[in-house]
């Protein structure tokens, strides 16, 4: 086993295939699963230092793997990563052993900072293709990065977070429930 070894549990193939490309170049080794009985599986064969395990998957939930996760590997950091943020689950996934909650759309650094990983020991390299001082992000997609670094900031609490951000709490809701840009 890796020193950094994570484990990518998510029925989304786009975001699982997403977080394991990123993961790999900052020098993760990166093992994955599109379900729990896989997810298990991997686990216990591989012990794997960190899971990120999505919250709302087919044959279960996140905080039932979480659990089954933690017998088989208790050394395991899990972060739980959902569409559904509340606080209510994210309460019961630290109270099961999860170190942290996210919320989705999250990108690899936020979720590695979940994690408790310093995201500058590893070595980052770009996502997108070219220079990234070449293709700022656009204001919706500026906007949106911070509004999730804000929310992921106050542990998914979004009263918090909109008091952070000195806009409505509805407000902040509304803008949460829109796609990304």
């Amino acid at each position: 086993m890796s020193e950094n070894t994570i484990l990518v549990v998510d029925d989304d193939e786009i975001l699982r295939t997403r977080l394991e490309r990123a993961f790999s170049k900052r020098g993760l080794t990166v093992l994955s699963a599109a379900c729990q009985k896989d997810a298990l599986e991997v686990a216990a064969r591989e012990k794997p230092n960190y899971a990120v395990l999505d919250i709302k998957m087919p044959d279960n939930d996140g905080l039932a793997m979480l659990k089954e996760l933690r017998k088989i590997s208790p050394d395991t950091k899990a972060v739980i990563l959902t569409g559904y943020g509340s606080i209510a689950n994210a309460v019961q996934a630290v109270k099961i052993g999860a170190v942290n909650y996210v919320t989705k759309p999250a990108d690899a650094d936020q979720v590695l900072h979940a994690l408790g990983l310093s995201v500058g020991s590893l070595p980052k390299v770009e996502e997108t293709e070219g220079n990234p001082e070449m293709h700022p992000p656009s204001l919706a997609e500026a906007q949106w990065e911070h509004i999730h670094r804000v929310l992921t900031d106050c542990g998914g609490n979004i009263s918090e977070a909109a008091r952070r951000l000195d806009i409505p709490r509805r407000t902040l809701q509304r803008k949460l429930k829109k796609m990304a840009p």
